[in-house]
């Protein structure tokens, strides 16, 4: 299993240079079972990885362009009449897919977003009154542009609290650039990536990762963490008990991506910024990721 591991890893890094640390977090995402939000300027790459990912799965990827006149059943799918049969026919939607990319996901309308709660929380979508299920494994990555909000709709709570993590991927080094510009002479692109983990395998990865050990006390660590921002006074709205099943789950994978069978702190404090921030609502606009920085800094380390 590390060796599939590693193989998915080298799949990423062909085409997504010197994001280490963005490939790490998108496959605890990945193997814990949630879904991933890549927020960042335009150009850095977050579609790129998305694709990347999906091509080095051997399932089925759907891609969402979400545009203010995206209707939910464009995602959920419908039923149409069939005048042949004489009756209506399901035409499923995108959602119904093992990878689907929401690309600029602020971009859709609150209507339309609402579309993606039940099926990221439930794996289902109801249309009509009946309840289908979606491909498994399903998991979402969505990108969105923090800087231009000139025809975008800001994510309800409800919907980032679907994501298990948030990252940024950031500008790439004098050194990581070269290396882009060197890899298209080489024709390294996304089109040529190989599937290298099939879904069953990564079903498999999933199942061992919520089995590595988290003992009571670090358990203890990440409820005090979340917890305390529901009573900071820096914070208008702490983090869900959602949030909390998130960061247990994340340092879970991330144990395993590490090579171990049991989760320590510093899987912790490392993950609690990707996991915690995005779920905050901080007061009198304050930076959720300075907050959380010191609650990291004021409770004892197990």
């Amino acid at each position: 299993m590390r060796e599939q591991i590693e193989a998915l890893t080298q799949n990423l890094a062909l085409t997504i240079v010197g994001k280490t640390e963005a490939i790490r977090l998108v496959l605890v995402a990945l193997l814990s079972g949630g879904h991933a939000l890549l927020e960042d300027v335009p150009g850095v790459g977050k579609t790129l990885l998305a694709k990347s990912l999906a091509r080095s799965l051997d399932g089925k990827f759907q891609r969402l362009q979400c545009t203010p006149d995206l209707l939910p059943t464009d995602i959920t799918g419908t039923n149409i009449w069939n005048p042949k049969t004489g009756e209506f026919t399901f035409l499923p939607g995108p959602v119904f897919a093992n990878v689907l990319l929401a690309d600029e996901i602020n971009r859709a309308t609150p209507r339309t977003q609402s579309a993606l709660l039940e099926v990221m929380e439930e794996n289902q979508v109801t249309i009509d009154g009946v309840s289908r299920s979606v491909p498994q494994p399903f998991f979402v990555i969505a990108t969105q542009n923090p800087i231009e909000y000139q025809g975008t709709f800001p994510l309800p709570e409800a919907q980032m609290d679907r994501f298990m993590l948030s990252l940024s991927l950031g500008y790439p080094s004098a050194q990581e650039e070269l290396q882009m510009l060197q890899n298209l002479q080489q024709r390294s692109n996304v089109t040529e990536l190989q599937p290298c983990i099939s879904l069953a395998e990564l079903q498999q990865l999933r199942q061992i990762c919520s089995q590595v050990r988290v003992e009571a006390s670090l358990q203890e660590y990440i409820l005090e963490l979340v917890r305390a921002t529901r009573h900071d006074e820096e914070i208008t709205l702490g983090v869900s008990p959602r949030g909390t099943v998130a960061l247990q789950k994340a340092t879970q994978a991330l144990a395993f991506i590490s090579g171990r069978d049991y989760a320590i702190p510093d899987d912790v404090k490392f993950l609690v910024p990707y996991v915690l921030c995005h779920r905050l609502i901080p007061r009198g606009g304050r930076n959720a990721r300075t907050i959380v920085d010191r609650l990291l800094r004021s409770l004892p380390i197990p």
